[in-house]
């Protein structure tokens, strides 16, 4: 899993941190790296996780050869690392689900599984009912398990934990260990540097002493020597039953993107991410709140307008109807009056034209059978020249015209009755005067 080769680390100020480190950690080792401060254990350990490179010497992962990778590449081996500070190293302004949920966000884990990896780590380091918690608000000891989770979250193969328990009560201690024992457990490298010389002589694990930039002991189920307290029994767990989650190799991460080079500068900020696990910052609230309600009004905004024109376009269609029912009223009266004035010239074309006849001495029978022929005439041509009538009106015209032709037919008839009965008088005082002078 990890061999170191000979690795010599020499900082700008002369001082040599490492200075010819060989050994080797095969998978699944719990492995405890320990010595005095200013030894070379925390050089050591950076050089793992590539924060530092080594200046002579080679540093192998899987086989790989780190301490020559490329800088673009180093995301991609932390992606197999999880890493535990002893500060913790939390963002204060996310809650305990959203620092988890970053580090995956970070790394690619879909937002479909990462919600319930986020939730399956929780409740192994037992902080499920902390889940919307921010770090303020949790104990060391809690804080230092959700730093266990977040590096849990990207299903390491490999665990390194630097000074894990450096803040911790001996209790809490003691179970952050027992955390670390079971990921161990479940198939993942620990790697751990720490001072605990307690912790170290109760789980008997594989210890490697570094003094002065050399290896000055490694050992199995060995003890942190220099402590002289006893330890009372064999150290075997805290009663932790395995969680059944799998550590080591993810087929879902085999491909690599691009990656920035810049992400050890002193500078350097991790980019910001618009998915928010439990409860979304007061600021990123307003600001949606703010673009929500201009959205509201640009839509009200587009309603209204859109009201109008439709408005506009109902009065102008009345108006245009208005207009069409105005020529179409003006165009019947036209037709109508011009319908009016055809009868009436008829009508008086008529009375003309009886007014013109003159009685004579021509049998009165011949008289009136004229008069009806030509009545009938006329009454012909002003029945066909009446077949266009289409109203009402018309219609009434027509019954004045023949009740006005039936007067005259009646009047015409009184007339020969007049004339026949003056024509008889005439005749009766002829004969009177006839038989006075006889």
């Amino acid at each position: 899993m990890i061999v170191f080769e000979n690795v010599h680390k020499t900082y700008k100020s002369g001082v040599d941190a490492l200075r010819g480190i060989d050994f080797e950690i095969k998978d699944g080792e719990f492995v405890f790296i320990i010595g005095k401060s200013g030894s070379g254990k925390s050089t050591l350990m950076k050089c793992i996780t590539c924060e530092e490179v080594p200046t002579e010497g080679n540093v192998y992962i899987d086989g790989f050869n780190i301490s020559s990778m490329s800088r673009a590449l180093v995301p991609v081996l932390r992606r197999q690392i999880g890493m535990i500070y002893q500060d913790f190293r939390l963002i204060e302004t996310k809650t305990v689900f959203e620092n988890i949920a970053f580090a995956g966000e970070i790394i690619g884990i879909p937002k479909k599984s990462l919600a319930q990896t986020v939730q399956l780590v929780l409740n192994i380091v037992g902080l499920k009912d902390k889940a919307d918690a921010y770090p303020q608000e949790l104990s060391g000891g809690e804080q230092q398990r959700v730093a266990i989770a977040r590096a849990m979250v990207n299903n390491p193969k490999l665990i390194v934990a630097d000074e894990p328990t450096g803040n911790l009560d001996p209790e809490t201690s003691e179970n952050i260990m027992a955390i670390l024992q079971e990921i161990n457990r479940s198939g993942s490298t620990v790697v751990v540097c720490t001072h605990d010389s307690n912790l170290v002589d109760r789980m008997k694990k594989r210890v490697i002493e570094i003094d002065a930039g050399l290896i000055a002991r490694d050992e199995e189920d060995s003890k942190y020597e220099h402590v002289q307290k006893p330890v009372e029994q064999d150290f075997e767990g805290y009663g932790i039953e395995n969680p059944g989650f799998a550590f080591g190799d993810d087929p879902n991460f085999k491909e690599d993107g691009e990656y920035s080079d810049n992400y050890d500068d002193d500078d350097y900020e991790a980019p910001k991410s618009e998915f928010f696990f439990g409860e979304t910052p007061p600021e990123v609230v307003a600001k949606e709140k703010a673009e929500a309600e201009a959205a509201a009004a640009a839509a009200i905004a587009a309603k209204e307008a859109a009201e109008a024109a439709a408005q506009v376009a109902v009065e102008e269609a009345e108006e245009i109807e208005e207009e069409i029912e105005e020529e179409i009223s003006e165009a019947q009266e036209a037709e109508e009056d011009e319908t009016h004035e055809n009868y009436s010239a008829l009508i008086e074309e008529e009375d003309d034209g009886e007014s013109d006849i003159i009685p004579e001495d021509e049998p009165a029978e011949d008289e009136s059978a004229e008069e009806d022929e030509k009545e009938e005439d006329k009454n012909e041509e002003k029945k066909d020249s009446s077949d266009f009538v289409f109203n009402d009106d018309d219609k009434k015209v027509e019954e004045a015209k023949e009740e006005k032709t039936e007067e005259n037919r009646q009047e015409a008839e009184e007339d020969k009755n007049d004339d026949w009965i003056e024509e008889v008088s005439l005749n009766d005082i002829d004969l009177d005067i006839q038989e006075d002078d006889d």
